[in-house]
C-alpha cells in the first residue's frame, strides 16, 4: 500500500510527464525563461521594482529607436535613398512629439541630417534643404550642425544640376582608392581623408577613413581620429571612432579614451569607452572605474566589461568591497562570465545576504553540470533553508542536472521538496530521468 505522500508524488509525476515536452530542448526552454526571470530577482521592494520597470522601459526605447537607426544607415549604404528618407523622417518626428532631442546617435538632430541627405541623393533638394534649416533653427547648438551647413552650401552650390543616385558605387570606387592611397603615398592622403571626415560624404565612406587612419602608425593620422573620438564631429562618427581606437590603439590611444571619459557627461560615450577598454584588454583602467564610477548603471557596465577580461581576483575584490546589493548582483553575474565557480560557491555558502545568496546559485547553475554541479548537490545537503534549496533544484535543472536530482530525489525527507525534484526530472527528458521516474511508478 503506497502512502499519501507517495501518492501525491506519483501523481505530479504523472501530470508532469502529460505537461512535458518530449525533448531536452523543451525543458532548456524552460530552463532559460526561468535564467531570464531570474535577472530581476535582485531587488524585492516594490518602489524598487517600479524604477527598475520604467529603467528598462526607458532602455527598450532606446534599443527600438537604434534598431530603427541601423535601418536606416542599411538602406543608404543599398543606396535605397526613398526607404532610408522614410525611416529617418520616423525618427525625427518620434522624437520631436517626445521632445528628447538628446539621445546621441539616435537623436532626432542625425535623424534630420540624414533624412536630408537621403533626399538629397533623391534629387529633392528643396525638401532637403528645409529639413536642414529645421535641424539649424531648431538645434543650433547640434554637433551635427557643421555637417548640416557643409551639405547645405553643396545643395546650393549643385542646384540645376542632376543628382545621380548611383553614388553607392562611387563610393566603392572612393573606398578602393583611400586604401591604395594609403598603402602607396601615407603623407599625402592623410590629408585627404581628414578632408572626407569634414565633407558631407556618406557615413560609410567617412567610416572607411576613420578605419584607414587608425590603422596607420602615424602621428598625425592618430591625431585627427582623437579629435573625432573627443566630439569634435557628429556623433556617429565619434562612437565609430571610440570604437577604432580601442581596436588599434596603444598605450597612447589608451590614454586619449581615459582622458574623453574623464571629461564626458555622455553616458553613451561612456559606455563606448569601456567597451574599447575591454577590447584593448586594459583591465586596470576598467577595474578602477569600477570602484570610483558614481553612476551605479556605470559602475554594472565596467563589472561586465571586466568580466569580459578575465579578471576573476579583480572582481573578488569588488565584491568584498562593495555596498550596493544590485552591483554585488552584478558582480555574481560577472563571476559567471569570468567562470569563477569557486568565488560562487563561497558566496553560495557564507553570504548573509538571501538574495545574493540565491543569485550565486543561479549563476552556478548556469555553469554547466561539472564542478559546478557537484558544489551545488554538495550545498543541497548541507542547506537548512527550504527557500535556498528550491534555487539549488531549479539550478540543477538548468544545469540538466539528473544525476543530482535523482539522488536528492531518492534521500529527500520532506515531501514538498521531493516532489518538486521529481518534476523537474519529468521535465528533462533524459533517459537517466525516465528510469528513475519508471521506478516509482512501479513501486
Amino acid at each position: 500500500m503506497k502512502t499519501i505522500h507517495e501518492l501525491v508524488v506519483i501523481s505530479a509525476i504523472m501530470v508532469a510527464i502529460l505537461l512535458a515536452a518530449p525533448r531536452r530542448t523543451a525543458a532548456r526552454a524552460l530552463a532559460e525563461q526561468y535564467a531570464s526571470s531570474q535577472e530581476r530577482s535582485f531587488v524585492s521592494d516594490d518602489a524598487q521594482d517600479r524604477e527598475q520597470e520604467l529603467k528598462d522601459r526607458a532602455q527598450e526605447k532606446l534599443e527600438r529607436q537604434q534598431e530603427l537607426y541601423d535601418r536606416g544607415q542599411e538602406a543608404m549604404e543599398r543606396a535605397d535613398w526613398k526607404k532610408a528618407a522614410e525611416i529617418f523622417n520616423q525618427i525625427a518626428q518620434r522624437e520631436m512629439a517626445l521632445a528628447d532631442a538628446k539621445r546621441g546617435g539616435t537623436s532626432v538632430e542625425g535623424a534630420l541630417y540624414w533624412k536630408a541627405y537621403a533626399l538629397n541623393k533623391q534629387g529633392q533638394k528643396a525638401e532637403a534643404l528645409t529639413t536642414l534649416a529645421q535641424l539649424n533653427k531648431t538645434y543650433p547648438q547640434s554637433r551635427w550642425v557643421n555637417d548640416a551647413k557643409q551639405l547645405e552650401l553643396e545643395i546650393k552650390q549643385g542646384a540645376g544640376q542632376t543628382v545621380s543616385p548611383e553614388s553607392q558605387s562611387d563610393d566603392d570606387l572612393k573606398l578602393m582608392a583611400l586604401n591604395g592611397c594609403m598603402n602607396s603615398d601615407p603623407e599625402r592622403c592623410i590629408p585627404l581623408l581628414e578632408k572626407f571626415l569634414q565633407g558631407s560624404q556618406s557615413l560609410k565612406l567617412k567610416e572607411r577613413a576613420l578605419f584607414v587612419l587608425s590603422q596607420s602608425g602615424k602621428p598625425h593620422a592618430r591625431e585627427i581620429v582623437a579629435n573625432v573620438a573627443k566630439g569634435n564631429s557628429n556623433p556617429d562618427l565619434q562612437m565609430k571612432a571610440l570604437n577604432d581606437l580601442g581596436l588599434f590603439g596603444g598605450k597612447d590611444s589608451r590614454q586619449t579614451l581615459a582622458d574623453i571619459y574623464a571629461s564626458s557627461t555622455d553616458e553613451h560615450v561612456k559606455r563606448a569607452i569601456m567597451r574599447s577598454f575591454m577590447i584593448g584588454g586594459d583591465r586596470d583602467r576598467l577595474f578602477a572605474l569600477a570602484k570610483s564610477e558614481k553612476s551605479p548603471e556605470l559602475r554594472r557596465e565596467a563589472i561586465q566589461q571586466l568580466a569580459l577580461t578575465g579578471a576573476q581576483s579583480e572582481l573578488w575584490q569588488l565584491y568584498q568591497a562593495e555596498p550596493n546589493v544590485e552591483v554585488k548582483g552584478q558582480i555574481l553575474r560577472s563571476m559567471f562570465l569570468a567562470g569563477n565557480s569557486d568565488k560562487l560557491v563561497e558566496v553560495a555558502r557564507n553570504e548573509k545576504d538571501p538574495t545574493l545568496r540565491e543569485a550565486a546559485i543561479h549563476s552556478l547553475g548556469l555553469m554547466g553540470a561539472g564542478k559546478a554541479g557537484g558544489a551545488l548537490a554538495s550545498l543541497y545537503t548541507n542547506e537548512k533553508d527550504i527557500e535556498v534549496r528550491r534555487s539549488i533544484l531549479n539550478s540543477l535543472f538548468i544545469q540538466g542536472n539528473a544525476d543530482a536530482l535523482i539522488d536528492i530525489a531518492r534521500k529527500e525527507k520532506d515531501p514538498e521538496l521531493k516532489k518538486e525534484a521529481v518534476q523537474k526530472l519529468s521535465l528533462m527528458g533524459s533517459p537517466k530521468a525516465t528510469e528513475f521516474l519508471m521506478e516509482i511508478l512501479n513501486k
